[in-house]
């Protein structure tokens, strides 16, 4: 008979999602597993670390999209303060740059929500045996897309020039002269393929690079 990998105690969770029905719905779902645990629920992204140093979770099941940080700029956080822990993303965005990001940031797995929990509860476990937990359609979209073709720093200034920023506050955010804002904008907008910069960024978001 094959060997039952499922952890013998509970599995503690940590689970960070801004809205909070669903943030409710999941942790009522997931407690209903005999062997899981909702051990910390957040809604932003800047509380996660502090949190996972104080609860130590197995798994932090975190959102994309949380005020103060991003769930990515988190996995990257607790892989390096809190490397026991493993880090599962869950989104509604199902964008294949994320899902590159995500990996680099140390993440264990990438679903999206539209999953059922039976499948969420099992990919916890699985992230725990070591595997990797990645959407099957995510996995082959991602393969097709390609990797990113911005910079990091293209990504800061055409990040920075959302909201109505001008080249000038973009310039004084980031520390760069004006011409160089210029120049990583122009650059960016060209392997977007856009027109001007409010298009390029809705492109790199569009498609997860940002």
């Amino acid at each position: 008979m094959p060997r039952d990998r499922r952890p013998a105690k509970n599995v503690r969770v940590l689970l960070a999602e801004d809205q909070g029905m669903m943030r409710g719905a999941l942790a009522l779902l997931l407690g209903m597993e005999p062997d899981i645990e909702v051990v910390a629920q957040l809604g932003r992204g800047d509380t996660i670390l502090d949190t996972a140093l104080t609860h130590r979770p197995d798994v932090a099941l975190l959102d994309i999209e949380l005020p103060g940080m991003s769930g990515l700029d988190a996995a990257a956080l607790l892989r390096a303060e809190v490397p026991d822990c493993r880090v599962l993303i869950l989104t509604t965005f199902g964008r294949p740059g994320y899902l590159r990001r995500a990996m680099e940031a140390g993440a264990a797995g990438f679903l999206v929500k539209d999953g059922p929990v039976e499948e969420l509860a099992a990919a916890i476990r699985r992230v725990l045996t070591g595997e990797t937990v990645i959407d099957p359609a995510l996995a082959a979209a991602a393969l097709s897309a390609g990797p990113n073709p911005l910079t990091p720093r293209e990504c800061d200034v055409l990040d920075a020039s959302a909201d109505g920023a001008t080249v000038a506050d973009v310039a004084v955010r980031l520390r760069l002269s004006e011409s160089t804002v210029r120049n990583y904008l122009s650059s960016a907008i060209g392997k977007t393929g856009t027109r001007n910069r409010t298009e390029a960024l809705r492109e790199a978001r569009t498609r997860g690079w940002l």
